[in-house]
């Protein structure tokens, strides 16, 4: 990632030795609290993060020389957090952080001021986040000290970079997509140019005059506000020229945790102070990389969750840990251990779902746990970190106590309360046993119970004499007739695909093979070729529950088509992406609960899982 110049020294949690001698003169001087003025901010850690957390330590600005005191900035890219002290001193002087979310026009001053004590000649603050994702702010911060006078560093960052940096020339652009309309101004043209697989851009004004400016808006939420973001590039038509453009910008910053950004083109006739605008728009590098990078937009890493739905979280985390895979890349990989860290505890009822959670992601929601289960398996699949798999075998051991063949000789409990054995709960189950005995080397269990499962789902009578998984079973152990969904059909499908992987059991395939030919073919999940939910018809609307069913389908229903290679399987999943794409995207990348486009249409983080999952399958 190209940036201004700095040294970087990396270090583990607990600090190398070079960095606890460095810091040793310190470790005993009191730090003052924290100024009344600023809102805390959670990203990685919160504000008044200890510097001997700190993961890494660099020094991204020049000293500044106070008097004969040393000032510095101290950042830790790592925790996204900074830290200032001050050295050479006497009693009485002092050092703090400045904290800007306006681009340095306004900050929030004196965070974490220090004073050096008797008998010391420097000190430190504690660490503050440097931007703020939550609330879609990237900020930028300084060291200041007061020693006979007031002074302070240079500002970090003030300029964003990706594969570029903002202000790179619009000449080493890699390519000159226009992806929205211009918009004119008293004859002039103002266009917003993309640099689609750098996610840079820059704007142009033609057709005018000597005086006329043209710049770049930016902004992390979308186009609501652009408080650090205004008047990019601004520059002038020069003398004797009709047009002029500015310097490119870039869209993502990975450094701040901001992925999203929004770019606008304004312009202004020299002879007029209104100005006009096109749209708001985010780049497109790849169709799975733009779509994540929205659904990050949503993420709240104070929490480590995308609020509000618990069981929503962990499928959206599977879907981006499925996107990371398929592209490569690898911006996102710091969310899984967030999520991990941040929810692995207890959490009252109303906290995280209308259930308690009691720890290890379980609650009285069987499915809810199924599916973290499912998460951390392919968290585990992804990092190789065994923490996850060793997460995933204590919540199936959870799910595996409501196997209970003493009522329609066998399946899982949707709940707790054993109210009602139905589809979601064992095509989960089917899923996670097979799953497990994949990864536990010389596993005999769970392959036993995987195996058990499968025979029972087939003979349950969830699946209806045309091929589609029903909702559950009736008190009398029958198919309730309740309603044919998505995520059902791909839950059967995944299951019964992974076990003929394991086992070379053909009649699982034919089970798995009989299953996706009904979804494709029948016009209760499948219109004109797309991919339709019950509540996707009409002027029917999907709970929160629902917007999310068709990415699970899509993420299982590709597993069929990537092992047996299928080109009808494989056509019905391209079909998917292309369609959503073409009929079901704003400029901003958001995609909606119709992937066919029609009205109306429902659009927030649960719908843009949905549809990743199916770019993610085809990008596969």
């Amino acid at each position: 990632m190209p940036s201004p110049h700095f040294d970087i020294v990396v270090r583990p949690r607990l600090l190398s030795f070079l960095l606890t001698a460095a810091l040793a003169f310190v470790a005993l001087v009191p730090v003052a609290t924290p100024a009344a003025a600023a809102t805390q901010v959670c990203v990685l850690a919160c504000d008044t993060l200890d510097p001997s957390q700190a993961r890494q330590e660099s020094f991204p600005v020049p000293n500044k020389d106070l008097n004969g005191r040393r000032l510095e900035l101290h950042v830790s890219d790592a925790d996204d957090m900074a830290w200032a002290s001050i050295d050479n001193g006497v009693t009485g002087d002092s050092v703090w952080l400045d904290r800007s979310w306006d681009g340095g026009a306004t900050w929030e001053g004196l965070l974490g001021k220090a004073s050096v004590p008797g008998t010391w000649t420097g000190t430190r603050t504690l660490m503050y986040n440097i931007t703020d994702p939550r609330n879609h702010r990237r900020g930028l911060v300084r060291a200041c000290g007061d020693a006979a006078g007031v002074g302070c560093t240079n500002w970090v960052y003030p300029t964003v970079c990706d594969t570029l940096c903002d202000g790179t020339d619009a000449g080493k652009a890699a390519g000159d997509d226009q992806p929205v309309p211009s918009t004119t101004l008293y004859g002039r043209m103002i266009r917003l140019h993309v640099d689609q697989k750098n996610s840079m851009a820059w704007a142009s004004i033609d057709t005018g005059g000597a005086g006329d400016e043209i710049w770049l808006d930016r902004s992390w939420d979308g186009g609501s506000t652009w408080p650090d973001g205004s008047s990019l590039g601004r520059t002038s038509t020069p003398s004797g020229a009709t047009g002029t453009r500015t310097a490119m910008y870039a869209t993502r910053d990975p450094r701040g945790l901001l992925y999203a950004g929004a770019v606008r083109a304004c312009g202004r006739e020299a002879g007029h102070q209104e100005g006009s605008c096109t749209a708001w728009v985010r780049p497109v590098p790849t169709r799975t990389r733009a779509a994540a990078d929205a659904l990050m937009s949503s993420y709240d890493p104070y929490d480590g969750w995308w609020p509000s739905s618990w069981w929503n979280s962990a499928a959206t985390l599977t879907a981006l840990i499925d996107s990371s895979r398929a592209t490569g890349r690898h911006d996102y990989d710091w969310v899984i251990a967030r999520t991990f860290d941040q929810n692995k505890g207890a959490f009252a009822a109303g906290v995280r779902s209308s259930d308690a959670i009691e720890g290890d992601f379980i609650s009285r929601s069987i499915d809810d746990s199924g599916w973290w289960a499912i998460a951390w398996i392919d968290a585990y699949d992804y990092t190789g970190d065994s923490r996850y798999l060793n997460e995933a075998v204590t919540i199936a051991n959870y799910v595996q106590q409501y196997w209970d063949p003493g009522t329609c000789g066998g399946g899982v409990w949707w709940d707790r309360e054993r109210t009602y054995k139905n589809a979601v709960t064992n095509g989960q189950y089917l899923w996670l046993t097979t799953a497990l005995h994949q990864r536990i080397p010389g596993d005999t269990v769970w392959l036993q119970r995987a195996k058990t499962s499968a025979a029972w789902y087939r003979s349950s009578g969830m699946i209806n004499s045309s091929g589609l998984v029903n909702d559950g079973l009736t008190s009398a152990c029958v198919n309730n007739g309740s309603t044919v969904w998505s995520y059902n059909q791909g839950l059967a499908i995944g299951g019964f695909t992974e076990l003929w992987r394991t086992t070379g059991d053909s009649s699982l395939l034919t089970t798995a093979r009989a299953l996706a030919d009904a979804a494709i073919s029948s016009p209760t999940l499948t219109s004109g070729g797309v991919l339709t939910e019950s509540c996707d018809v009409g002027s029917a609307s999907c709970d929160d529950n629902q917007k999310q069913f068709k990415g699970i389908f899509m993420r299982n229903f590709a597993d069929l088509a990537k092992a047996t290679g299928s080109g009808s399987y494989q056509s019905y999943v391209q079909k998917q992406a292309d369609t959503l794409w073409v009929r079901d995207r704003s400029s901003l990348n958001v995609l909606g609960e119709r992937w066919a486009g029609t009205s109306p249409n429902q659009t927030d983080w649960r719908t843009q899982a949905g549809a990743l999952e199916a770019l993610t399958a085809a990008a596969g």
